[in-house]
């Protein structure tokens, strides 16, 4: 081949590689986050972006995250799906049964992967774990049984204790199935329950003047995602009542609660991508079987326990997945 043959050959060679980039598909996707508190720049938002990075999908390149939050106002969450609905979102990722029902109710087209659902087919959210059916699918939450274990462990650290004050939220559904599940294992304990009422934030200081009023030993708080938004406000006024508390997530705990027993939601948080990757491939939401939660953490924080005036049994102790300091 001659001079002139071998740099045409090039050129060509050049323009049909320029044509491919060109024609290789630059679709950035567009997920909507519909949660009550912001994840980003906290240890669940790294987990969720490393595992969406191990998928081979990088933030600001080939995908954004348009997040809108109820600020622990469950209320507000039909007004926010549909404006992620609006957006045209590509897919939304919904935190908890509230924000999960919202997007439900908003389309039954655009892709939905939910976490920290408590229960999924009695919500009415798919047809079944194994075939979700429609447009959702995702993680499940809180099992059953979850909350009675909470007070097994609560009485075990306290073992004097007789009244216990349970911290739940009448507007929800299953707040309703905890209690049934709650109240004939506190009776076996020898329990008496008193239930006060928290759905937003500022309920709380309310629902702790009525603790104090009735002179309960321990509090039993039900999962709601209000818990977590207002972790530091809940640790503050159980160190000022010096009370032993039990709670759902395990951030809590580390956060100040004494106890907690349940799913961690760091391990969702990791999870999440490979139902975001197989839709956004292609996949039908409704053909990915909804996963439940198969290990239950407990952390107890020693730290908070001594703030209390509380010694924890060894046999607790010895049982701990996570003991703070």
């Amino acid at each position: 081949m001659d001079r002139r043959a071998f740099i045409g050959a090039i050129g060509a060679a050049l323009t049909g590689a320029t044509v491919a980039v060109a024609q290789k598909p630059a679709k950035v996707f567009r997920l909507g986050w519909l949660s009550t508190s912001s994840d980003a720049n906290t240890p669940l938002g790294e987990a969720f972006n490393a595992g969406m990075r191990a998928l081979g999908w990088i933030e600001g390149q080939d995908y954004t995250v348009e997040t809108l939050l109820s600020h622990g106002h469950s209320e507000r969450f039909p007004a926010l799906a549909a404006e992620l609905v609006q957006r045209k979102v590509d897919l939304i990722v919904t935190a908890g049964t509230a924000p999960t029902a919202a997007a439900k109710s908003a389309t039954a087209i655009v892709p939905i992967v939910f976490h920290s659902v408590g229960d999924p087919v009695g919500s009415g959210f798919v047809a079944s774990l194994a075939r979700p059916g429609g447009n959702i699918t995702g993680l499940g939450g809180l099992g059953p049984g979850q909350h009675s274990k909470q007070l097994e462990l609560l009485k075990e650290a306290v073992p004097t204790a007789s009244r216990i004050a349970m911290m739940t939220n009448s507007a929800l559904s299953l707040h309703a199935i905890y209690r049934a599940e709650v109240e004939p294992a506190a009776h076996r304990l020898g329990l008496t329950i008193i239930p006060v009422e928290v759905r937003v934030p500022e309920d709380i200081d309310g629902a702790f003047a009525a603790i104090a009023r009735e002179k309960v030993e321990e509090l039993l708080i039900l999962g709601q995602p209000i818990v977590f938004v207002a972790r530091e406000k809940l640790v503050r006024l159980t160190l000022e009542h010096k009370l032993p508390a039990a709670v759902v997530f395990g951030e809590v705990a580390q956060a100040g609660i004494l106890m907690s027993y349940g799913p961690r939601l760091i391990d969702d948080f990791r999870r999440l991508p490979y139902y975001i990757d197989r839709i956004l491939k292609g996949a039908k939401p409704g053909e990915l079987a909804v996963e439940q939660p198969t290990r239950f953490y407990l952390t107890l924080n020693v730290k908070t326990a001594k703030a209390i005036g509380l010694t924890i049994p060894q046999s607790l102790l010895l049982r701990a997945d996570e003991i703070i300091h």
